[in-house]
C-alpha cells in the first residue's frame, strides 16, 4: 500500500470497522454460534485526530526510511520504523487544532473563566499548573495561533505541550540595525568545564563570565546511585519496582530541567545584550569518547546551549557566527597570533613566546571574536595533498595532525612525510 499519510488514514478508517479489528461470538438459545463484527469497540471514546496524527507520524517515518534506503536522504541512515513499546517509550498523543462546527477552535486556553486551563476535544477542560496569561494575551490579540497539542505522561505526571505559531517579537525587543560597512561588534563565547562560558570582544574586553554552572548530574549523583540500587533490588514485574522506576525517572527529569533552565537563562542574557555572537562548532559527540571528561561534558549541555543561542538570537534580529571546528582559538595568541602547540587541557594559563600571559578561556573568547573578520579557509582537510585525513600513518609521521596546530616548518615536514608515505 502507499506510504503517504492520507493513504494510511484511509486504510485505518476502513480497517477499524472490519472483523479483523474486533469481533465477538454470540450463542443463541438454540446453541447456534454467530460472529458479530464490532471493530474497535473503543474507537468512539478516543478523538479521531489521535489516530490521524499517529498515521501522519508513521507515514513520515516510512518516507524517511524509503528515501534513506534509495539514497535521496542525506545524513545518518534511517532504519525501518519499530513498534512503540508501552514500557520503554513515553506515552503520548497529539491533537490537531481544528475549527468546530460552531466556528470555535477545538483547543482553547483559559476557557469558561478558568485562567489556568486547556480545553481539549473529547477530553474537556483540563486544569494546568503553569500560568497561561502571556499565551492568552497573544491569542486574544490574534498574534498567535495554536497548531497542535501534545499530551504526554512522564514520571507519573501529565504534560500538555502546545505548538503555537506566533508573530515575531515586538520591534522594541529587536537589536538596532547595524550601519552598512560596520563589521565590528562581535563577541566571542568560549565554552568550558571549569568556567561555563566566557564572552569577550576582539579588543580584549571581557564582557561576561558565567562560572556558576549548576552541574546537576554531579550534584545528584549520590541520590541517583541510591535510586538505581533500590530499583535493581526490586522484583521484576512488582508494584514496588514500578514505583522505584518512577522515582528514578523523576530524578533524571529534574536533572534535565535544571540543566535546561540554566542554559535558557544564560542564552537569554547573552542575546539581550549582544547582537553579534561567535561560538565554536564543537564536536561534542567525539568529546564524549574521552572517558575522563565524558560525564562533565554531558553535564554541561554545550550542544543544547548552542541551539538555544542560535534561535533566540534569530528572534531578536541578531547574528550568530559559528567558527570552524579546526580554528585553533585556544592555542592562538590574542596579541601576536602565534600558535602554541604545546598547550594542553591542564594548562589554564596561556603563555606565548611574545611575553603575553593570560587566562586561557579569555584568550580563546578574544580569538573567536576575531573569527568573522579574518579571511582564512579553516574548513579544508587536515592533509590537503592526500585529499583527506591520513589514517594509516603512524602518529610520529604526521597522522591526525592539523596544519594550524604546528609552526610553518613543522607543517611542511609533516605534509612531506605523509605524502611520501602514501606514495610509497
Amino acid at each position: 500500500m502507499p506510504w503517504t499519510r492520507f493513504d494510511l488514514i484511509n486504510a485505518f478508517n476502513s480497517w477499524k470497522k472490519t472483523e479483523a479489528a474486533g469481533r465477538v461470538f454470540t450463542v443463541s438459545p438454540g446453541g447456534i454460534a454467530e460472529v458479530q463484527v464490532t471493530g474497535l469497540v473503543w474507537r468512539t471514546q478516543v478523538c479521531q485526530q489521535v489516530f490521524e496524527e499517529a498515521a501522519v507520524d508513521c507515514g513520515r517515518a516510512l518516507a524517511a526510511f524509503s528515501e534513506s534506503r534509495s539514497g535521496k536522504r542525506a545524513g545518518k541512515r534511517v532504519g525501518f520504523p519499530r513498534f512503540k513499546s508501552k514500557k520503554k517509550s513515553i506515552p503520548s498523543f497529539r491533537i490537531r487544532n481544528k475549527q468546530a462546527d460552531t466556528g470555535r477552535a477545538m483547543i482553547r486556553v483559559g476557557d469558561n473563566g478558568t485562567a489556568r486551563s486547556v480545553t481539549l476535544p473529547g477530553i474537556g477542560v483540563v486544569r494546568v499548573r503553569d500560568d497561561t496569561r502571556r499565551l492568552r494575551r497573544l491569542l486574544i490579540k490574534q498574534r498567535a495561533r495554536i497548531l497542535h497539542a501534545t499530551v504526554s505522561y512522564r514520571a507519573r505526571r501529565w504534560w500538555i505541550s502546545l505548538t503555537v505559531e506566533a508573530a515575531d517579537l515586538h520591534p522594541s525587543h529587536h537589536h538596532r540595525p547595524r550601519q552598512h560597512g560596520n563589521e565590528g561588534g562581535w563577541v566571542g563565547i568560549d565554552l568550558g568545564l571549569t568556567v561555563f562560558a566566557v564572552a569577550a570582544t576582539a579588543d580584549g574586553t571581557e564582557v561576561d563570565r558565567i562560572s556558576a554552572a549548576p552541574k546537576p548530574l554531579t550534584t545528584g549523583l549520590g541520590r541517583q546511585r541510591r535510586l538505581a540500587k533500590s530499583l535493581s533490588r526490586k522484583q521484576k514485574g512488582s508494584h514496588n519496582r514500578r514505583d522505584a522506576a518512577v522515582r528514578l525517572a523523576r530524578h533524571h527529569y529534574r536533572i534535565a530541567n535544571v540543566r535546561r533552565h540554566f542554559a535558557h537563562q544564560v542564552a537569554n542574557k547573552l542575546v539581550k545584550t549582544h547582537d553579534r555572537l561567535v561560538i565554536e562548532d564543537l564536536n561534542v559527540a567525539g568529546m564524549l569518547g574521552n572517558r575522563c571528561l565524558a560525564r562533565a561534558i554531558s553535564d554541561a549541555g554545550w550542544a543544547d546551549f548552542a541551539r538555544m543561542l542560535t534561535y533566540k538570537q534569530a528572534w531578536r534580529g541578531g547574528t550568530v557566527a559559528i567558527a570552524d571546528r579546526w580554528y585553533p582559538s585556544s592555542k592562538r595568541c590574542s596579541e601576536c597570533a602565534t600558535i602554541n602547540p604545546a598547550l594542553t587541557l591542564a594548562d589554564r594559563v596561556f603563555v606565548c613566546v611574545c611575553g603575553f600571559r593570560g587566562d586561557r578561556d579569555h584568550n580563546a573568547a578574544v580569538k573567536l571574536a576575531v573569527w568573522p573578520n579574518i579571511d582564512q579557509d579553516f574548513s579544508r582537510s587536515p592533509d590537503p595533498r592526500a585529499g583527506g585525513r591520513a589514517t594509516k600513518v603512524r602518529r610520529q609521521e604526521g597522522a591526525d595532525r592539523h596544519p594550524m596546530d604546528v609552526g610553518e616548518t613543522g607543517l611542511v615536514d609533516a605534509e612531506t612525510d605523509v605524502h611520501a608515505t602514501l606514495v610509497a
